[in-house]
């Protein structure tokens, strides 16, 4: 028995050595093989376009194909850079292949951002694949680099990224967010990264670009942050994208007020979720933004006082729905200065300490249903409908 195992062992063997080479042809001819030999290739010329930004080496970037890329990105401080080859559709000697870029910014970044983009290559008479260009995949916004050449300033607790800027406006960027963070810190606390990076783009297009939306969700709308909310140590830093033409509209104390609101987004990012309404993230950030201007009540919410002064009281917080960018510019308004008073109105009667508190304890619940209704028992000592009693009887003594 052993020795017939052995037998049909070795003509099994044998014919595997004999069917191998039939395989091989086979596979070369028409199997999937050839497809995916290309993309691999492609992945490694890829590999080594990442290694030359990585390196600053423009003759090793160069050599992969097009260098008009290397200029545009060559100052952005970056930690990581690598691309992963999802998809290759070829046609005969030219290929798209779409991708992964994931990156991270030195000293930022705890975790890599990750985009797709659509990168088309020739092969030439060798067989060598090179890259012929590069772009955002689909409908995925634009990076900074791809409106241009970016320059780069930093502050002592700021990144600054620029395209189309003059390096002394960039400078003015970095100043006020230099200013926004440890006014931040005081009215929050030091449980966060303690810097930003602030985007500022060359117009309001090319600030709708870098969020994937078109201009009109963001005219008037000084500046944004992106961010994951809730997120932890394995979300990348937040970034703060400026409309430079709605920017150039405001004051010295305006601009300030603009940037620490921004600021304390990205400070309160690990603490905001789905739980939380957008009065208590939008007014907390505007009450930490204009906590230390002397702004008085009737000077920063105008239109809730056109309204009380009317006689039209709110009949209830601001809601999620008139925070909305494209909608009534009134309502708009009218909604952070609503969330800006609640949140004022806790400070001064519970303390920043107690608001600060209010603030986690809604985060941690998680989700909508209850959580401001717990943290408001929990922290303040009160229901929500006596709340939103105090909170009208405050608009009105504070705007009638």
């Amino acid at each position: 028995m052993a020795g017939r195992r052995r037998a049909r062992g070795a003509r099994v063997r044998g014919l595997c050595l004999l069917l191998a080479p039939l395989l091989a042809g086979l596979v070369a001819c028409g199997g999937r093989a050839g497809p995916d030999r290309a993309q691999a290739d492609v992945q490694r010329v890829l590999d080594r376009r990442a290694a030359a930004v990585l390196d600053h080496d423009v003759r090793a970037y160069a050599a992969t194909g097009t260098a008009t890329g290397y200029a545009a990105l060559r100052a952005v401080p970056l930690a990581a850079w690598s691309y992963r080859v999802t998809a290759l559709h070829r046609a005969g000697d030219a290929a798209t292949a779409d991708a992964e870029l994931s990156y991270r910014v030195a000293g930022y970044d705890r975790a890599p951002v990750t985009v797709g983009r659509t990168l088309r290559l020739a092969r030439d008479g060798s067989g060598r694949w090179s890259v012929a260009s590069e772009e955002p995949a689909g409908k995925a916004a634009q990076q900074l680099w791809d409106q241009g050449e970016v320059h780069a300033v930093r502050g002592a607790h700021s990144l600054v990224l620029g395209v189309g800027q003059t390096d002394e406006r960039l400078r003015a960027f970095a100043g006020l967010a230099d200013d926004a963070v440890p006014a931040v810190s005081a009215a929050w606390g030091t449980d966060w990264a303690g810097h930003v990076v602030v985007l500022v783009p060359k117009s309001l297009a090319g600030m709708a670009a870098l969020l994937g939306s078109p201009p009109s969700s963001y005219r008037g709308i000084a500046a944004v942050t992106t961010g994951e909310t809730g997120g932890g140590a394995k979300a990348p830093a937040d970034r703060v994208i400026v409309n430079p033409d709605a920017y150039a509209m405001l004051g010295r104390v305006g601009r300030q007020v603009v940037l620490t609101h921004e600021t304390t987004h990205v400070a309160t990012r690990a603490h905001t979720n789905a739980a939380t309404p957008l009065w208590l993230s939008e007014g907390y950030a505007d009450w930490v933004g204009y906590r230390d201007t002397g702004r008085t009540p009737a000077e920063t919410a105008p239109e809730l006082q056109r309204a009380v002064t009317e006689g039209t009281v709110p009949a209830a917080l601001p809601a999620d729905g008139d925070f909305g960018f494209s909608g009534d510019t009134d309502r708009l308004a009218t909604a952070y200065e609503g969330g800006w008073l609640a949140c004022r109105m806790v400070a001064e009667r519970w303390g920043e300490v107690r608001l600060d508190a209010f603030y986690r304890a809604v985060g941690e619940h998680g989700t909508r249903p209850g959580a401001v209704e717990g943290a408001l028992r929990s922290t303040l000592g009160v229901t929500l409908a006596e709340f939103t009693a105090d909170w009208q009887s405050y608009l009105k003594s504070q705007l009638g």
